[in-house]
């Protein structure tokens, strides 16, 4: 039964927030929104999980950790329900900002919840239901296209459908087993605060350069993770949620394979394999635009969940491994913080302007733009394998 839940929490949680942001862009392109209220808007999500590691303290110290949950999706729903009702630029950031100021600090909480409960070698055969939640999502763009025949994707009711999912998690989460605070006695500080304690771990090499790389990677992943549905809308893509949810569909089947990768090549090469996928992705898009072969796109939008799994799922066991117990939770807030946070936000802005660059009147120059990105992704691949070595036990095969 603690599965089960566990397993509801994460499929509710995914599908509330993918429901309305894999369409987010190509909503904001059809607004003639600016190319910068076009990155404020979609680095919303990033400034949300600026304050991760402080509800990871909150759940560490003062309140269970379902409650906390519960109350963050609480936030999510009304101002989700209030983005829906505007199309003002302004506001439409202000209602998403916040929403995200609730919603992003859950996707460390709920892990922390679930590594709790569970062995963390078992945490991605129940992180696995929230790409299952992330697919399922792609259903409202069918039910709204084919049956109620009203346009779904680069409109304004993903918002609607996305409040309601949250409210519906609302419910189940006060449902969820008690997770109570495992740094209850211990004082607070601005250090905790921010979750910068987590920094004591940056004395670590191997540990620090994990934190670094992370970061860079955020930065070729956001032209897929943000903009990805402003490409499917530039080459006149129908079903642009369904299309970009193939990848989280093959994301459960690599999900599934990361503890056995572990296992049988440690978690360096796992890692390793990650950003090969990234350099692949990016590879066959400029490669599917240079000769004009469209089912390339397919092989970068499948590979999505190869790069997630191994690298940033990876990372969460590598972390949770190396924190001590009344820090896990600041530590997967921390993680987020530098990834889904800082290197989102920058990412974010210099992917705007990447597009920026090779857009004209006449259109977009995606051969240039994904060329770019094949170009850092191989660097960073190429500069992650040189320094982060496998002289960890916990790289290494079990």
């Amino acid at each position: 039964m603690t599965r089960f839940k566990l397993s509801l929490m994460m499929l509710l949680q995914y599908m509330m927030y993918a429901v309305w942001w894999v369409p987010l862009a190509a909503y904001l392109t059809n607004l003639e929104v600016s190319s910068f209220e076009k990155s404020l808007i979609l680095s919303s999500m990033a400034i949300g999980c600026l304050v991760s590691p402080v509800v990871g303290m909150f759940a560490d110290r003062f309140f269970a950790g379902q409650k906390v949950l519960a109350v963050l999706n609480g936030i999510n729903a009304v101002m989700l329900f209030l983005a829906a009702t505007t199309n003002n630029p302004d506001i439409l950031f202000i209602c998403l900002l916040i929403a995200m100021l609730g919603y992003m600090p859950s996707w460390s909480l709920t892990s922390s919840i679930a590594m709790y409960h569970l062995p963390s070698e078992q945490f991605p055969k129940v992180r696995v239901f929230g790409s299952i939640g992330w697919v399922v999502s792609g259903i409202f763009s069918i039910v709204f296209i084919k049956l109620l025949h009203i346009d779904f994707d680069g409109t304004h009711i993903p918002f609607y459908c996305g409040a309601g999912v949250s409210i519906v998690a609302v419910i189940t989460n006060l449902f969820l087993p008690n997770t109570p605070p495992l740094a209850k006695k211990q004082k607070v500080s601005v250090i905790d605060a921010f979750g910068l304690r987590t920094m004591e771990l940056m004395r670590d090499r191997n540990f620090a350069l994990f934190i670094i790389f992370s970061f860079l990677s955020m930065i070729p992943f956001a032209m897929y993770f943000s903009f990805f549905s402003e490409f499917l809308l530039n080459i006149n893509t129908k079903y642009i949620s369904v299309t970009m949810n193939w990848g989280v569909l093959a994301e459960m089947g690599f999900l599934l394979l990361v503890p056995v990768a572990i296992k049988k090549f440690g978690l360096r090469k796992v890692m390793i394999l990650g950003l090969v996928a990234l350099v692949v992705r990016y590879l066959s898009f400029y490669t599917g635009g240079a000769i004009h072969q469209s089912w390339m796109y397919y092989v970068g939008i499948l590979v999505h969940g190869l790069i997630f799994g191994f690298f940033y799922v990876g990372g969460q066991i590598y972390i949770d491994k190396k924190a001590p117990a009344e820090l896990r939770s600041q530590a997967q807030g921390f993680i987020f913080l530098v990834t889904f946070g800082a290197g989102l936000l920058i990412g974010t802005f210099i992917c705007s302007e990447i597009i920026n660059t090779y857009k004209n009147e006449a259109g977009y120059n995606w051969n240039a733009i994904w060329g770019i990105v094949t170009l850092s992704s191989i660097a960073l691949l190429l500069l992650f394998i040189l320094f982060f070595k496998n002289n960890d036990k916990i790289l290494q095969k079990a």
